[in-house]
């Protein structure tokens, strides 16, 4: 994260004290082969409404830089994994020199396996493009990455902040990208970039950074 772009991702999404998280599930993850640093977040508003979603919520989230040859571990019950490889297009946006203190999770799937590649043209040369050019007050990069098991959700849109006022930055992002790039609601470029046919969302949040360690 921040000024580089990693092979792969692994996300650990739970219930689980934060604090208890760090203690005793971080260790044994950043001791598995292929894992460079661990960090632990909290979600900055557990319930979200306003977006459908088809994962279950949670509040401590664990996210891992991990390496081409790194494998997901068996996990406890109560926490769920998801592994994600870099889609082999780059990350937009703007580096600011400052580390990533919040972030926007947005977890989508097509809606036919057919659709993939659609979907995934659509979000990299349109939706993401035109928040990238916005340059909205606290986004950094957005990075696309894909499904190892190429199951659900199968992309993640991985969108990087430097405040850690997660969301707050979330909020302007839409009204910003208005202003600057698609104009009002209902004209023919704000329908382009709010969704598409082929879009199924998994799930969208923010979460704001506790700390990290290096493996």
């Amino acid at each position: 994260m921040e000024d580089r772009i990693t092979p792969g991702l692994y996300l650990e999404m739970c219930d689980s004290d934060l604090d208890a998280y760090a203690s005793e599930r971080l260790p044994e993850v950043l001791g598995l082969r292929g894992v460079e640093r661990g960090s632990w977040w909290a979600n900055e508003r557990p319930g979200r409404t306003e977006f459908p979603r088809t994962l279950e919520e949670f509040t401590t989230l664990g996210i891992y830089e991990v390496s081409e040859d790194f494998k997901a571990p068996d996990r406890p019950d109560d926490v769920r994994g998801l592994h994600f490889r870099h889609y082999p297009r780059p990350g937009q946006g703007n580096l600011s020199g400052k580390p990533t203190l919040g972030i926007e999770l947005v977890l989508i799937s097509p809606r036919d396996p057919d659709g993939a590649q659609a979907l995934r043209d659509w979000g990299d040369f349109v939706h993401l493009r035109h928040i990238a050019a916005a340059s909205v007050p606290g986004f950094t990069m957005i990075t696309p990455y894909e499904n190892v098991a190429a199951g659900e959700p199968r992309f993640m849109h991985f969108y990087e902040m430097d405040t850690p006022e997660a969301e707050e930055a979330f909020r302007i992002m839409t009204p910003t990208t208005q202003e600057r790039r698609i104009g009002e609601q209902g004209s023919e470029l704000w329908n382009e970039w709010f969704g598409h046919e082929q879009l199924v969302i998994n799930y969208v949040n923010t979460f704001r950074r506790i700390g990290e360690r290096i493996a």
